[in-house]
């Protein structure tokens, strides 16, 4: 299968299994971030299918939620935490709903190269060993030209953010990732 055929054929597999994505109105953002899973699923050796089996996290033993449906939980969060803030504060509050979509959707995307399946288990890459994944996801975003303001979400949603000041789509992200996290862990 030629290799354009197989990409729109990635993409229209990562749209079933994020539909959220559909929701970014502005196209070329669309496609950066399939494109982005693309070449994660590509760098880690993943295909789509594995995103619902990896771990949503190696820090809970046993882990009780995939990766799929964590960045999912976390972006429909954040959807639900911005319609409440700007219900409630109207024009006082600018949140930029594409760049929130994205941000939730590509927070975790290092993950793709942090995990690594070995015999039958998942475990921690070397990459992910020295490197964790606000880090390794950075790098994979810009190459596809993601904007600034998601590059910013996906390095400040973790501890690494904390003694940065977050945009409000940052913010948001960060407590819905942890209003997914925190909860499980033992």
């Amino acid at each position: 299968m030629p290799v354009k055929d197989t990409k729109q054929k990635i993409a229209q597999i990562l749209k079933r299994l994020f539909p959220v994505v559909n929701k970014i109105v502005k196209r070329t953002l669309r496609q950066q971030v399939l494109d982005v899973y693309s070449d994660a699923l590509d760098q880690g050796g993943w295909k789509p299918e594995d995103l619902k089996k990896i771990p949503g996290t190696l820090l809970i033993p046993n882990c009780p939620f995939s990766y799929w449906e964590h960045t999912n939980a976390v972006t429909h969060t954040a959807l639900a935490i911005m319609q409440t803030m700007k219900k409630r504060y109207g024009n006082r509050i600018t949140i930029d709903r594409d760049i929130l979509i994205a941000g939730g959707l590509l927070h975790d995307i290092g993950k793709l190269l942090e995990i690594q399946r070995h015999k039958g288990a998942y475990r921690k890459s070397q990459s992910g060993r020295l490197l964790r994944h606000p880090f390794s996801g950075l790098p994979l975003a810009a190459a596809r030209g993601i904007p600034d303001t998601v590059l910013h979400i996906i390095a400040c949603h973790s501890k690494e953010g904390e003694t940065s000041r977050r945009t409000v789509e940052a913010t948001i992200i960060h407590h819905a990732d942890f209003v997914n996290f925190d909860p499980f862990k033992p």
